[in-house]
């Protein structure tokens, strides 16, 4: 599609300032914008150490340096470089601090012109009110630069909306909206979101806005409404959040931006294979050092599940997978189904600390193996020759007696009493997955099919427990499930199937309506049916979806690998950045001084 944009601003918070996922969307799509448009900036806020690791400086344009140096004068610093992601666009960091002392003078402001309630307004919500005014004013003298030039100023989310206000009937503008800040916290505090929402639309009716207040999110909530209503193109990131903006925000998106990746960032089917059995190897020898001292696992034959995402027990369907999973566990335990589930939990939390036990377990596992692996040249020979010799090996003539009551000594070391762990940290109070791992039968006791793993910290290589990045989590497991309750797009999903991983999502997710229609059946991405269901009905429809691979062998399932990174494909940047270009086009279309 040819553009009719020649410029494009696009202004977040989390450019150069990875916070969420929005950090992602800009970051993966960059190199496509940079071919779309030749003059592309993107803006964010300037933090010296995020900026150092992310960005290059660079010495500006003239007239670029010349609008920095004016800015200047009002105590606004600027700085410009080269983002060092796929694509290199260029970048401009604007000091979030600089007009902080006037922040109250621009709430007065933003009150008096759009109703922004920010009375009780907290530091979060300060912060980006000052950093976006400084944003509009930049651009505001950067566009005259551009003479003859079609520009088009696009705005992510409630933190840049001060910036898109200042900048109306000045400057063509798109605000895109992730996921509403009221809409989040109604879905999460238990009320029947989706239901209110249906019921409220088929009326014409909004949402209360009192809800805001009961919340504590009355500020952000307003400034989203008044940004919402004030731009010239209004975009969501799917269909599930138009909904949700016109019963939250007043207003449905006039092209939905949905989110994509970068496909070519991901391996093959060829190096997944061998990435697989690399990485299921190194979690299963976390699996042996975490159930080992404790009993037996079979890791022959076993399958590892996962889940992961923010905190947001509810949202993200945690509920209905541990309930599911706890069906599925007494299932196979009834039916002697002879294969286990090892389900991981990776959902970061606060107050955690080092389980030191489970690390000993860990360090004395990997002794083992390094003892096992010193002997193996001399078992090697030991075996050879008596082979030769015609002889059947005996064990004292093959091991040492050295290695033999080292074993033993292992042995005794390695044992430890009571039931493994359920969380891989340790936890102090009370945790709603942790209660419902043990209100659903989930227990890890040793006849238990159904084994969980909750891991409460961030994944890395350099961390001392699992040793593995995210992306190597997946790539070591058999299904990931993501049956979530709230869920503007879902990348976690998309990222599990790019990473040729089966995965099961939901029809309250962007992601699952957006893949849908593409899905044959039993396809390697699974969508849960939530919207208009009971829970029962919910949770016995996830537990037959997880039943299914459970009882799918090797050979079915990797076909349904290669359908899920082919699904995924779909939503790869260079098919949906067009959906940007619509916007930035429509934008320059609609506009009027």
């Amino acid at each position: 599609m040819m553009t009719k944009t020649d410029v494009v601003f696009e202004v977040s918070f989390e450019v150069c300032n990875k916070v969420g996922g929005i950090y992602n969307v800009i970051k993966s799509k960059a190199a496509q914008m940079m071919k779309k448009y030749k003059n592309y900036y993107a803006i964010g806020p300037y933090y010296p150490d995020k900026a150092a690791k992310e960005t290059i400086k660079q010495e500006p344009p003239d007239f670029i340096q010349n609008v920095f140096s004016k800015l200047e004068a009002r105590g606004i610093k600027c700085y410009y470089g080269t983002w060092m992601i796929k694509g290199k666009p260029k970048v401009i960091l604007v000091d979030p601090n600089a007009l902080m002392g006037k922040v109250d003078d621009i709430k007065t402001e933003l009150w008096e012109k759009y109703q922004v309630d920010s009375l009780e307004a907290s530091h979060d919500f300060d912060e980006p009110v000052a950093w976006s005014r400084a944003v509009g004013i930049l651009l505001e003298q950067l566009v005259p630069f551009f003479k003859q030039r079609k520009i088009v100023c696009h705005f992510h989310e409630w933190l840049s909306g001060t910036a898109l206000l200042y900048l109306k009937d000045k400057v063509p503008t798109v605000f895109t909206t992730h996921a509403t800040m009221l809409g989040r916290s109604m879905a999460g505090s238990g009320e029947n979101f989706h239901e209110h929402m249906t019921e409220s639309l088929k009326e014409n009716k909004t949402v209360d806005p009192k809800k805001a207040k009961k919340y504590n999110v009355q500020a952000k909530y307003t400034l989203e409404r008044a940004t919402a209503q004030n731009c010239t193109v209004f975009t969501t990131v799917s269909e599930v959040t138009s909904k949700e903006a016109k019963y939250i925000l007043g207003k449905e998106a006039d092209v939905i931006v949905a989110n994509g990746l970068d496909m070519s960032n991901f391996p093959t089917m060829e190096e997944f294979a061998l990435y697989h059995r690399r990485y299921r190897e190194k979690i299963k020898n976390f699996l042996g050092s975490y159930f080992g001292p404790y009993q037996k696992p079979d890791l022959s034959d076993s399958m590892i599940f996962f889940t992961a995402g923010r905190y947001e027990f509810r949202n993200k369907g945690f509920d209905i997978l541990i309930e599911s999973l706890g069906k599925l566990n007494d299932h196979m335990k009834k039916n002697k189904i002879n294969k286990n589930i090892f389900a991981f939990f990776f959902v970061p939390r606060g107050e955690v600390k080092e389980n030191v036990e489970l690390l000993q377990n860990l360090m004395l596992y990997e002794a083992i193996e390094e003892q096992i692996e010193d002997e193996m040249p001399q078992l090697k020979e030991k075996v050879m020759r008596s082979i030769i010799s015609g002889k059947m090996p005996k064990i004292k003539k093959i091991f040492s007696e050295e290695f033999l009551e080292d074993t033993r000594k292992n042995i005794l070391s390695f044992k430890r009493k009571g039931a493994p762990p359920l969380s891989a940290l340790l936890i102090g109070g009370e945790d709603d997955i942790l209660n419902a791992f043990k209100n659903n039968g989930l227990l890890n006791n040793e006849k238990d099919k159904v084994k969980v793993i909750f891991y409460p910290s961030y994944l890395s290589t350099d961390d001392r427990l699992l040793g593995l990045s995210y992306e190597q989590a997946i790539q070591g497991s058999h299904l990931g499930i993501f049956p979530s309750y709230y869920e503007p797009w879902g990348y976690t999903p998309l990222e599990t199937a790019a990473n040729g991983v089966m995965s099961i999502t939901s029809d309250y997710a962007g992601f699952g309506l957006f893949i849908e229609p593409h899905l044959k059946s039993k396809s390697g991405i699974m969508v849960l049916k939530r919207d208009g269901k009971e829970k029962e009905q919910i949770v016995n429809d996830l537990f037959k979806m997880m039943l299914t691979v459970v009882k799918m062998e090797r050979p079915l399932r990797i076909p349904k690998k290669a359908e899920a990174k082919e699904l995924a494909a779909l939503a790869d940047w260079k098919f949906l950045i067009e959906n940007y270009v619509k916007a930035h086009d429509l934008a320059i279309e609609t506009f009027k001084k």
